[in-house]
């Protein structure tokens, strides 16, 4: 069983063994894709234009190997073609929330009124920008900026109280559609 998958026009892509490298007009990345239980199942190679996958085995479980090595390099080739963005809004309804970046750090206070001060690292690779009522997300790596945008978003969770009530916090709205 095998897959093709179509390099774009403008992106360059190198393959070696499981690592694939990609770099097109925003930047450059890098993934591994080994895995110790798919070494002697899958096969990755560059040809001219094209990535060839190749499966040993010809059951749901190569199909499903195919797929997602696929959609990993896809990925890849969207990232550096157009990267992603994801959009949080800011709601509060009690205490103004109030959010700022200092640095590679956010910053949140006066979350429903609590002292407490909560600080996450951004890591390296994204990009932040906080508005008035709105935080955008931006990344080449499509798993980093989810996982930023979710870890924004879950510095304002709390439980305990009614959420019918109490709306505030920090929410996704839009995220990159596949």
């Amino acid at each position: 069983m095998e897959k093709i998958i179509k390099i774009p026009k403008g992106i360059e892509c190198s393959v070696e063994g499981f690592k694939v490298k990609v770099r097109g007009k925003l930047g450059e990345l890098e993934r591994d894709l080994y895995n110790r239980g798919i070494t002697n199942i899958l096969k990755i190679e560059k040809l001219e234009d094209e990535i060839k996958l190749s499966s040993v085995i010809e059951n749901k479980r190569g199909k499903a190997l195919l797929g997602t090595v696929a959609a990993h390099i896809l990925n890849l080739f969207k990232g550096v073609e157009s990267g992603y963005k994801y959009k949080l809004k800011i709601v509060y309804t009690h205490f103004p929330l109030l959010i700022e970046q200092k640095g590679n750090k956010i910053i949140l206070s006066n979350f429903l009124g609590q002292k407490v001060i909560k600080k996450m690292n951004i890591p390296a690779g994204v990009k932040i920008e906080i508005k008035k009522d709105e935080i955008e997300v931006f990344s080449l790596n499509k798993e980093l900026a989810g996982q930023t945008a979710a870890r924004v978003e879950r510095l304002t969770k709390h439980s305990k109280m009614d959420r019918r009530r109490f709306q505030d916090g920090i929410f996704i709205f839009d995220k990159p559609k596949n």
